[in-house]
């Protein structure tokens, strides 16, 4: 055997390919791929991950913040979006599964330094609800409930309820709500008049008075 330009091959050919020294290197480049890692083609239609929640449970974040902080950012944060009673708070933490001691805790030491204040906090309710809804003391005490305001606390915040304040109220609830019920029969007027200031939480006699009194009174209603 001979190349094309008439050169012999090298002896060690003669051995031919299953000579244990066929293609001298082969073997080292073979081993040497086998030992390398295969790639791997990219994976598709993976999302990345979702960014942590910054108020969510701390066993699921990698820095392992401490319980006690994680639950003063959520009751801070919670205070930044509006007032809130502790009730309001301690629910809240229960929502993310914060355990009841470090709630507790928390809270207590919110109390503390005055950033949850049950009392200023349903003074602060009463008001406003008088002044943007005209509520009555009856409706007040409920919503003071639903809020989560302890009895006593609700019950001090309310002896604070002017009643001559609250009847003046209803007086210009009334007028304000029967300039657009002109033209009505007065039995339909006096009844949804009623009824606008049960919702409010007016008693059932200051009511009747104020109404009847309100609906007689009215122009359209007077005679020549």
């Amino acid at each position: 055997m001979a190349f094309a330009d008439g050169t012999a091959p090298p002896p060690e050919w003669a051995a031919g390919p299953a000579s244990s020294t066929a293609a001298p290197g082969l073997d080292e480049l073979r081993a040497i791929l086998a030992e390398e890692p295969r790639s791997q083609p990219p994976r598709r239609g993976r999302r990345a991950p979702a960014p942590p929640d910054p108020e969510g449970d701390p066993r699921t974040r990698g820095d392992e913040p401490d319980p006690h902080d994680w639950a003063r950012q959520i009751v801070l944060r919670q205070l930044t979006a509006a007032p809130r009673s502790r009730s309001q708070l301690a629910q809240a933490l229960r929502k993310k599964d914060c355990p009841d001691d470090v709630a507790a805790a928390v809270l207590d030491r919110m109390e503390e330094v005055g950033l949850v204040d049950d009392e200023a906090y349903a003074g602060m309710l009463v008001r406003s609800q008088q002044a943007g809804r005209g509520l009555a003391t009856r409706a007040l005490r409920q919503e003071l409930r639903r809020k989560g305001v302890d009895d006593d606390t609700a019950a001090a915040a309310l002896a604070e309820v002017d009643p001559h304040a609250e009847e003046e109220r209803a007086r210009q609830l009334v007028a304000k709500k029967l300039r657009t019920m002109h033209g009505l029969e007065p039995v339909v007027q006096t009844r949804r008049l009623a009824g606008m200031l049960a919702r409010k939480g007016y008693d059932a006699e200051l009511t009747m008075r104020l109404v009847r009194e309100a609906v007689r009174e009215a122009p359209e209603h007077q005679r020549d």
